[in-house]
């Protein structure tokens, strides 16, 4: 689990955590008969939760209130399964942007159904859910071992991607036509809130279709998963970066190395990789104001660091400061997100014009490794992680599961209602244990003005 914790979280403690089901599991599972005598500590029962709060007293003050603190059920295999796997037909589409972890995830819900539970008709839809659309004209993959078991040694998708919406009822009307009886989406917010709305347009059909999202967002800021695949490699890399930029920094008078990585609403990348490679004077990411003006501002404070140090390392999120271009006109991307404004550019012309105004020479190397990370394989975490993931996403579809994500919750793979998360964001804590320890770290200090 992050350093972030739950703790750090205000836990509705009415939450409705319960998982929706096509109906009753009344198959006997094809792993029983591959586990020799151990079924008892592999299969998990309904029954079977984890406490989505873990603060002794607010758990404590649920029970005074008579109310039973919020579960989440354990992932993992059952025993009784709601699909004959050998009349089913599942299909996989991979949406929004490229993440480490995706060829991983693809790799792993292909396995698990072919060879746990000799699912033989897998389907890959191409291009997001431009894939389901017919005047796209994208061919869908045949998934098998043979064309998935080296993938996870590249990075991106062997689907492709794509962003923005889709008809629904289109969609819908694919998985009826090629008689999909297990979807598996992989994607962020975007996607989770599409899976949301192609379950409902299945449930009006009355059609028995199983939705599994399998959350995937490189910035770690889905809501209500501790951790999501991706990001343990987005950190290892973005530490070589910062390796870099430091080395540049302290190879020239008043050298500065300024870092953009990515982050849209949440800063958990930056503040990560700076403890994990401590070698960072100056974090900003969109959870924390910040000027540049001012005796407080960053402009300030970076003359004064180099003129007791002679170098600086700055590393910036791409959603922090967007405070700085207010007055310009908001424009949306094909899912509908704001279009940030570059505000790793801004930060370097304006520490240059700074510093030219004082007639101070500097030395600034600018790095933005963004869109290299987003395409690299991931690494061995990641790969372990997306196993995990990948196969307890089968798992769930098979026993007739929908609506629902495999998340990571309080050190367990748990099944979260897509309601729940889809939505909403988690966020660096200004007060938690994550971003106190970075300004302990950096000594960076608030870079807000006084008065402010």
């Amino acid at each position: 689990m992050n350093i972030e914790t739950t703790a750090n979280m205000d836990m509705d403690m009415d939450m409705d955590t319960r998982i929706d089901s096509l109906g009753e599991a009344k198959i006997d599972s094809p792993i029983i008969r591959e586990l020799n005598g151990s079924s008892r500590d592999i299969f998990k029962d309904d029954a079977d939760q984890v406490l989505v709060e873990l603060d002794p007293a607010k758990i404590t003050e649920a029970f005074q209130a008579e109310k039973s603190p919020p579960r989440f059920e354990l992932a993992g295999p059952r025993k009784k399964i709601y699909f004959d796997p050998s009349k089913l037909k599942c299909g996989l589409v991979t949406c929004g942007g490229l993440c480490p972890g995706l060829n991983n995830i693809i790799r792993s819900v292909v396995l698990e159904l072919y060879h746990s539970y000799g699912v033989r008709h897998i389907y890959g839809f191409r291009y997001g859910l431009q894939g389901f659309i017919p005047e796209y004209r994208h061919d869908v993959m045949d998934l098998s071992p043979g064309n998935v078991v080296h993938i996870h040694e590249m990075g991106g998708s062997i689907l492709g991607s794509s962003r923005g919406p889709q008809d629904i009822d289109a969609i819908v009307d694919c998985l009826e036509r090629m008689n999909i009886s297990i979807l598996f989406m992989v994607g962020g917010d975007g996607t989770l809130m599409a899976a949301s709305r192609i379950d409902a347009a299945i449930r009006e059909r009355d059609l028995k279709i199983s939705v599994i999202g399998i959350p995937k967002t490189i910035d770690n800021d889905i809501h209500m998963v501790s951790k999501s695949f991706g990001f343990d490699t987005a950190v290892d890399i973005s530490t070589e970066a910062i390796k870099g930029a430091h080395k540049e920094a302290e190879g020239f008078p008043n050298g500065i190395g300024l870092i953009k990585l990515m982050g849209r609403y949440s800063g958990f990348i930056a503040a990560t990789a700076t403890l994990a490679q401590q070698d960072v004077n100056f974090v900003l990411i969109p959870e924390i104001d910040f000027d540049l003006e001012g005796e407080n501002g960053l402009l300030a404070k970076l003359e004064e660091r180099l003129a007791n140090r002679k170098h600086a390392v700055i590393l910036i999120a791409e959603g922090a400061g967007q405070k700085f271009f207010e007055t310009d006109k908001k424009e949306y991307d094909p899912s509908g997100n704001i279009k940030l404004h570059d505000i790793g550019l801004f930060l370097k012309r304006r520490i240059q014009s700074y510093f030219d105004a004082r007639h101070m020479e500097i030395s600034l190397k600018y790095i933005d490794p963004s869109y290299m990370i987003r395409s690299l394989p991931a690494n061995s975490n990641d790969h372990v992680f997306c196993t995990f993931l990948g196969r307890d996403a089968v798992h769930a579809g098979m026993a007739g599961k929908t609506n629902m994500i495999i998340g990571h919750w309080n050190d367990h793979f748990v099944h979260v209602p897509v309601p729940l998360t889809a939505g909403q964001r988690k966020q660096v804590s200004p007060g938690g244990k994550l971003w106190q320890t970075v300004l302990e770290a950096t000594g960076q200090g608030s870079m807000v003005n006084p008065g402010k």
